[in-house]
C-alpha cells in the first residue's frame, strides 16, 4: 500500500506517490496499420493478461475456445475471449497467432500442472526465506507446452536471485523465470474488488491501461483523498483515465466555476458543477441557491445566461 494512503494530499510531492512511475507502459497509438480481417482477443487466466490473435485459414474458433500460442514466456494456453471489430491502442506486434487448438489432452494436463503449482509455492516461499530475500510471492505458473515455471513476485528494490533460481533449476529439473512486477500488475495477477464494489479493472476489464494523472482527479472534482482516488494497489484509480476523456467532453459544454451569471435582478456565480448529473449549483449576492440543469445555462455572445 502507498504510504500516504488515508491521507489529503496537498504537495505536489505528496501527489507524485500516487501516480505511475517511469517504467509504466502506457497505451501505444496504431493507426497506420491494417488489422487483419478476422482479429480475436484471448486471454491468459494465470495471469488475466489479454492478447490479440489471428488464427490459420484453416482454423475456426469462436468465444471460449482455448487455444496454444506463443507467449512472452513461451508456447502456453489461453482462451479465446471473442472478435475484435475495432482494435484499438495496440500495435502490430501485439498480434500473435494462434498456433493450434487445446485438445482434451491438454486441459487434463493444464489441471495436473495447476495442482503442481501450490507445491512450487511452497518450494519457493522456502527458498527464498534460506536466502534472505526480501521478495514477496504472487504466483507460479507452469507453461502448458514448454517444460518451464515461471514465478511471478513484488520487492521494493531490485533483488539479486541467481543462486535462488540454482536452488529452484535444482528442484523442478526445468526452466526457472523468475518476473518482478509492479503494484498494478500485482492487483492485475491477484484480483480484488475496487472501493466501487466491483472487480478491479485491470483484472476484470482490461491490462492495457493509460497513465493516470493526478490532473484526471482534479479535472473531475475529485477529492485529493487517497481514500477517494487510490485502488487497492495504492495507485491511482484506473477508471480514472477511462471516464477522463467523457469528462472534459462534457465539461466543455459548461461554465467554469466562478462563472458569474446575471439571472432574476441579481448575480449569481457557479459554485459547483455535477458532471455526471449534468447540474449546475449557483449561489447568488442575496444568499439563494439554485441547482438547475445543464441545459438551460446556454452560452451567448461570449456571455453564459439562463433560459
Amino acid at each position: 500500500m502507498s504510504d500516504v494512503f488515508g491521507n489529503e494530499l496537498e504537495s505536489e510531492e505528496d501527489l507524485s506517490l500516487l501516480q505511475d512511475g517511469e517504467n509504466f507502459e502506457p497505451i501505444q497509438k496504431s493507426e497506420d496499420f491494417v488489422f487483419p480481417e478476422k482479429l480475436f482477443k484471448a486471454v491468459l487466466d494465470y495471469s488475466h493478461e489479454t492478447l490479440y490473435v489471428t488464427v490459420p485459414d484453416d482454423m475456426s474458433v469462436q468465444k471460449g475456445d482455448n487455444v496454444i500460442l506463443m507467449t512472452r514466456f513461451g508456447k502456453d494456453l489461453a482462451k479465446i475471449l471473442g472478435e475484435v471489430k475495432t482494435p484499438i491502442g495496440i500495435t502490430p506486434d501485439q498480434v500473435v497467432q494462434v498456433i493450434r487448438k487445446a485438445t482434451e489432452a491438454d486441459m487434463k494436463k493444464a489441471e495436473e500442472l495447476m495442482k503442481k503449482e501450490a507445491f512450487a509455492l511452497e518450494v519457493f516461499t522456502e527458498k527464498v526465506e534460506k536466502h534472505n530475500l526480501d521478495m514477496k510471492l504472487i504466483s507460479a505458473h507452469y507453461l502448458l507446452d514448454e517444460p518451464k515455471v515461471v514465478f511471478f513476485f513484488s520487492a521494493d528494490n531490485r533483488v539479486d536471485f541467481r543462486d535462488l533460481v540454482k536452488d529452484l533449476v535444482s528442484v523442478f529439473k526445468m526452466r526457472i523465470e523468475l518476473r518482478q512486477v509492479g503494484v498494478r500488475d500485482e492487483a492485475r495477477i491477484t484480483g480484488g474488488l475496487g472501493p466501487c464494489g466491483r472487480i478491479f479493472c485491470c483484472h476484470g476489464v482490461s491490462d492495457k491501461l493509460s497513465p493516470v494523472s493526478i490532473r484526471m482527479a482534479k479535472d473531475q472534482n475529485m477529492s485529493l483523498n487517497t481514500l477517494k482516488i487510490s485502488g487497492q494497489c495504492g495507485r491511482l484509480l484506473c477508471c480514472l483515465a477511462f471516464e477522463h476523456e467523457s469528462y472534459c467532453e462534457i465539461r466543455r459544454t459548461l461554465p467554469p466555476e466562478g462563472t458569474k451569471i446575471f439571472h432574476d435582478g441579481t448575480t449569481f456565480r457557479v459554485f459547483e458543477l455535477n458532471t455526471m448529473t449534468r447540474t449546475i449549483k449557483l449561489t447568488a449576492e442575496d444568499g439563494r441557491v439554485l441547482v438547475i440543469p445543464a441545459d438551460k445555462v446556454v452560452l451567448r455572445n461570449t456571455k453564459w445566461t439562463i433560459k
